[in-house]
């Protein structure tokens, strides 16, 4: 009697060929991976150190929730699929915007409280969200990934330029006016030498509280043409590549695109390698090595609501791969992969990084090589640990300079955004004029703290990073709307086709 066929899904392929294969996976998930620790931790405005054991966390956490995914641990935790764990896009806002508020270590901590908490929530409620797909009809998934995509790409364009304040400001204050205003300072509350006569009234009335200069000149860190034509140069290596490369280096052109800018600002004298020099071979990374965790209510909710809209894509990306595999999947199982999403954004927490999601270029990167097999995915997690523990490769990252960085920010944010655009074309607008409303409004709405982020200042500021975020404000938006016009229709056959769309991000 023959035994039974082993599903492409469960087949162990040879080393060589499972290393060769795991590697790729990687290589086209590095780029984005990485991407996310440089945005957070330059906003939190830690020092370079704190960004290296950021990446290595990262990293570390990447390969740690990937074992978990693929491979499985118990019957609770695991898709058993092959999928690739990486940090998420849609937490970059909130995240950015809790920076902005309080940067610094103390910012860290409540960044991490807030990741912690969230994490364990989404474990509770992932058997509910594997239930809530019809609130999230791809009308709904499309437009909060196209918010987020547009709000990330303001990182991006940052990146090349400068960001609009600090040293990289578009304009300084004239020295002229500075030394102006430091002698009328002086000259303040003081009175002329009168020669033993009575004290006479000063020349200056003292200066109001909070008087300050106006910047007014060009600074010359702010766009500086190398650091434009390293970005542009980043920019088209990465459209040369796609367009004439074909199957691994095709899908790895953003990383060489990364690769072509490093090397040309290298030669240029605008990048070094003195703290990769400086860094440890080989360093473990350990549970709260930035800051301990601080537990704050409204960010706690805020990160729980990132982490709903997160596990709703998860939940269309797992049925995708389910397509693309031939390996069904019931409830039980989807709620497995789903509460790994939240155990990974808990595992990310406690050391000190970010919240996990599936990366969708590597479920299609499954439907491209057709190469089904989940033991590639772990092989892929493995090689993810053993790089988290070489302090050189996450310092060599750190050590990028931004507008190396740029062209490619602008490649995977706007994908993130044409994602979401693609995702649209597929609804109904005809039969349903309605929808027209709830992608023109959710749109709008979500960009009012791009455009606008001073609008809350009366608003009570403990509410402030609630509403902080247009991808929050899109997607309460999206939902709200779509439930007062369409109800909760909606099935997973939707799902599963916005998250084949999805794929190309």
């Amino acid at each position: 009697m023959s035994a039974p066929a082993v599903h492409p899904v469960d087949e162990l392929l040879p080393p060589g060929r499972l290393t060769a294969l795991g590697l790729q996976h990687v290589l086209v998930m590095y780029a984005g991976a990485v991407a996310v620790p440089l945005i957070v931790g330059r906003a939190l405005q830690l020092g370079p150190e704190q960004i290296v054991m950021l990446i290595q966390a990262d990293l570390f956490c990447c390969g740690i929730v990937t074992l978990i995914q693929a491979f499985g641990a118990t019957r609770w935790f695991g898709i058993r699929l092959p999928v690739m764990m990486g940090v998420t896009f849609a937490a970059v806002g909130p995240m950015v915007a809790m920076a902005g508020s309080m940067p610094g270590v103390e910012g860290a901590g409540r960044i991490f409280g807030a990741i912690i908490a969230a994490g364990a929530i989404s474990i509770l409620l992932a058997p509910l969200v594997s239930r809530m797909l019809r609130f999230f009809p791809p009308v709904v998934t499309g437009t909060i990934i196209a918010v987020i995509g547009i709000s990330l790409m303001r990182v991006g364009i940052q990146w090349i330029f400068g960001v609009p304040v600090g040293p990289t400001a578009p304009a300084v204050v004239d020295p002229a006016h500075a030394q102006w205003l430091a002698q009328v300072k002086a000259l303040a509350g003081t009175a002329p030498a009168s020669g033993g006569a009575a004290v006479v009234p000063a020349v200056v009335p003292a200066l109001p509280p909070g008087l300050s200069l106006s910047p007014t000149l060009p600074n010359p860190k702010y766009a500086p043409l190398p650091h434009v034509a390293i970005a542009g140069l980043s920019l088209v290596a990465i459209l040369v590549i796609a367009r004439f490369a074909r199957g691994f280096l095709a899908n790895i052109s953003v990383l060489l695109g990364i690769v072509v800018a490093a090397v040309v600002a290298t030669s240029m004298g605008l990048m070094n390698f003195d703290k990769v020099a400086k860094a440890n071979w080989f360093d473990f990374v350990l549970p709260f090595e930035i800051a301990r965790p601080v537990f704050d209510p409204v960010l706690v909710l805020t990160m729980t609501l990132v982490m709903i809209v997160v596990m709703i894509e998860s939940t269309g990306m797992f049925l995708a791969l389910s397509d693309i595999t031939g390996r069904p999947i019931d409830r039980g199982q989807l709620s497995a992969g789903l509460r790994v999403d939240g155990l990974g954004t808990m595992i990310g927490g406690i050391f000190n990084t970010f919240p996990y999601t599936s990366f969708s270029q590597n479920v299609g990167l499954v439907g491209v090589t057709g190469v089904k097999s989940r033991y590639v995915c772990v092989a892929a997690g493995v090689i993810l640990v053993l790089l988290a523990l070489l302090p050189k490769m996450a310092a060599l990252v750190e050590s990028l300079p931004t507008f190396v960085l740029g062209g490619a920010g602008l490649v995977m944010f706007g994908m993130v955004a044409a994602t979401g655009i693609r995702i649209l074309a597929g609804v109904d607008y005809q039969g349903n004029r309605n929808n027209l409303f709830i992608v023109a409004v959710s749109i709008g709405i979500g960009m009012i703290p791009l455009i606008a982020p001073k609008y809350l200042q009366w608003m009570p500021h403990a509410i402030h990073p609630l509403i902080e975020s247009g991808i929050l404000l899109a997607s309460l938006s999206a939902v709200l709307l779509n439930l007062f016009f369409n109800g909760a229709r909606g099935d997973a056959r939707g799902a599963v086709e916005a998250a084949k769309a999805a794929q190309a991000h």
